[in-house]
């Protein structure tokens, strides 16, 4: 397996600030353009319903209409659309205005998750979601292509354009890669990836990006995106952050991991949970270790589950996008941006640069 490309910055909220909606929603925003300002190619938003604990957005398409009337270049995706429960054609629809709202950035990223306790409201079954997604994908697929709806004739206004092909796929499994790569959609993989205790991150997640690349279709782009909590921090607020992100990285490691983590020190938690906090220099090596990054052409960065503050999040963002990603080599600033909105095309207008100016 070959690096397809230079990797590029991506950012990517959960929106799970201690703070009412309207400041989460302010704070992610504000984090949208921070993160456009210092030269990342990439913004996604999760989508959860019913309350503020796992998520704090049920509507990641609105949220992102208010980011593109704020930023000119940076890729908002949503990080992902549960389809199992969404009407299919209602998020094509939303996903075209948006679209044309925001001058084409618009990046799709969709799964078959979501709790199982958000599907009865919506009169859905969650055992069925697998099933559910492939026939809501498949509605979702026609409608932004302009194949008509459901037998209807009916087609979308405004028509989707290439969004068809700006179709990205979460998964945690070797089926679910290989469906994505025959669909020739990108992959997205998650920092919440259920492992082994002690088995590092990549370990599980190189045969999947394998899977997936295997299953293209011969010309289709290689789009793989890995999802990485980070929190990088000057010296003099290095001990802040990791007291920050104790009791989050032991509920993540007992939660997702199924770890014993009472008894875990802080930086066993750190290892365990592949979590990447500290300095400049810190974090740059641990991200450097990671062998899923070097077959990634995207890769997102979230702080959760640390519980940073707003402030500490600005300035991690302008941190990795001006001292680690240099650092890494990884593609930065307007022509990393375009690459990404170009990724589809046949002959890409623009190749991601190492270092490339924000």
């Amino acid at each position: 397996m070959t690096a397809p490309t230079t990797p590029r910055p991506g950012f990517f909220t959960r929106l799970l600030e201690a703070a009412p909606a309207p400041d989460r929603y302010r704070f992610a925003l504000e984090q949208v353009q921070q993160a456009e300002r210092h030269g990342f190619a990439s913004a996604w938003v999760a989508q959860h319903h019913f309350g503020e604990h796992e998520g704090g957005l049920p509507s990641p398409f609105v949220l992102l209409a208010a980011a593109a009337e704020r930023t000119t270049r940076i890729a908002l995706g949503t990080g992902v659309v549960t389809l199992p429960i969404d009407d299919p054609v209602r998020a094509a629809e939303d996903a075209a205005v948006l679209d044309a709202l925001s001058g084409g950035r618009v990046q799709l990223g969709v799964a078959s998750g979501g709790t199982d306790s958000s599907f009865a409201p919506f009169a859905r079954e969650a055992g069925r979601r697998r099933d559910l997604f492939d026939d809501h994908l498949a509605v979702f697929l026609d409608a932004l292509r302009g194949n008509g709806i459901r037998g209807t004739g009916a087609h979308l206004y405004p028509a989707a354009g290439t969004l068809a092909d700006r179709v990205w796929q979460g998964t945690f499994s070797i089926a679910g890669a290989r469906r994505a790569g025959a669909a020739g959609h990108g992959l997205m993989l998650s920092r919440t990836q259920p492992r082994p205790a002690g088995v590092p991150l990549h370990d599980v997640q190189l045969p999947i990006v394998e899977a997936h690349l295997s299953a293209l279709p011969p010309g289709a782009p290689v789009r793989v995106l890995a999802s990485r909590t980070a929190l990088v921090v000057d010296e003099e607020d290095r001990t802040r952050a990791l007291e920050l992100a104790e009791d989050g990285l032991r509920r993540l490691a007992a939660t997702f991991l199924g770890v014993d983590a009472d008894h875990l020190g802080l930086d066993d938690l750190v290892a365990v949970t592949d979590t990447h906090v500290g300095t400049v220099e810190e974090v740059t090596a641990s991200l450097a270790a990671d062998r899923t990054l070097e077959v990634a052409t995207d890769v997102t960065f979230q702080v959760h589950s640390i519980a940073a503050t707003h402030d500490l999040t600005l300035r991690s963002l302008e941190l990795l996008g001006t001292a680690v990603a240099p650092r890494l080599g990884w593609a930065t600033g307007p022509d990393a941006a375009t690459a990404l909105r170009h990724a589809h095309d046949p002959e890409p207008a623009l190749v991601p640069t190492p270092g490339g100016t924000a």
